[in-house]
This record gives C-alpha cells, structure tokens and sequence, in this order.
C-alpha cells in the first residue's frame, strides 16, 4: 500500500491541442524533449498510446551514455486529447490531463512518489521535463 501522496506538477503549452498531443505522444517528439536538464538527451522512445499499450524512453547523460535508465511502463486509461494514465514498471501510476482552454493547453501531471530521491528532487525533475516540453512544443 502507497503511504506518500502523489505530486502534481504543471504546466500551460500555448498551441493547439492536436499539436500538443502529437508532440506528447510520437517518438519522434518524445526524444526531443523528454530530460530535464540539457546535459542530458533522450535517443530512444517507443509508445503504443491506447489502453493497454506499451512505452519505453531512454534517458541518459549526453557525455556518459551508460548514466542513465529506462523509463517504460504500461497505459491503464488513454482518452485522446484528454488524458493519459500509465503504471510505470516499478508499480507507481501517473496521470496526465490535457485541458484545452482559451490561453492553450493546459497540463497536469500527478504521479506518485518513488523512495530514492526527496519529494523536492522528484517534483524539480518532472516540471523540468515537463517545461521542455512545453519549450520545444511552442518552439515548433
């Protein structure tokens, strides 16, 4: 049973909802913007985004390719231009929702906590992907 709450994390993309959907959920995207820090890169992604479906991106250090993990799991709930839930492989869930609203779309993203690094670490690490995300999909 999971004692920690879940962090939330958000964001607002100033582009149509087809588009941040796209950049979202193709490979072609995710590699582009799917790190937090520019040190690193994200060279492989794979995502089958429906119920069910499987995804897997790498995340690793650009001068140290072998500092760096797999970030895959395994979609629960897929509502397209909605939401996107997922469990990850070691068994933590998040929830992503896209909110078309007149200044764009806006993204919140909870998911539960894992026990390495502080809440702080964990909540710093996924808003700055989550920012690169916003940064390359309003770049486009």
């Amino acid at each position: 049973m999971k004692t920690d709450t879940p962090i939330t994390i958000d964001t607002a993309v100033n582009a149509p909802i087809e588009k941040v959907w796209t950049c979202w959920t193709e490979p072609q995207h995710i590699t582009r913007w799917a790190f937090a820090s520019d040190d690193w890169e994200a060279p492989h992604a794979e995502n089958d985004v429906r119920t069910g479906g499987k995804f897997l991106t790498r995340m690793q250090s650009k001068s140290n390719p072998n500092e760096g993990f797999n970030f895959g799991g395994v979609y629960t709930n897929v509502k397209p231009h909605e939401l996107i839930e997922y469990d990850m492989d070691e068994n933590r869930h998040v929830k992503t929702v896209f909110e078309d609203t007149p200044q764009g779309v806006k993204i919140t993203q909870t998911f539960d906590p894992e026990n390495e690094n502080t809440r702080e670490m964990q909540q710093q690490g996924w808003q700055s992907i989550l920012n690169n995300f916003k940064k390359y999909t309003e770049g486009r």
